[in-house]
């Protein structure tokens, strides 16, 4: 049998170049982030942290009201076994 010759790289050699490229640059996604920069010699976050706000829950238009959801589950648990969410509803 005769050998046969080496393969060419020559239909690798844009990928390699084109590997080569994405590998050298320097992306800023590698680099890690700078909290505190600095511009004109002073820091750019000066003010203070401030406490976070009070949450306040907006109630739907369509929430029903406690005595809403009572009359409610009394209506629907009638003859069903006093378990689950019909506990005490039931009768």
């Amino acid at each position: 049998m005769i050998p046969t010759p080496p393969r060419r790289l020559s239909g690798m050699r844009p990928v390699i170049a084109l590997a080569l490229l994405c590998l050298a640059g320097s992306p800023a996604w590698a680099q890690p982030a700078q909290s505190g920069k600095v511009i004109g010699g002073a820091p750019a976050n000066t003010a203070e942290p401030r406490p976070p706000a009070s949450v306040r829950f907006i109630k739907a238009p369509s929430d029903e009201t406690p005595a809403a959801r009572t009359r409610r589950l009394k209506r629907e648990c009638k003859g069903k076994p006093n378990a689950g969410m019909c506990l005490g509803h039931a009768s």
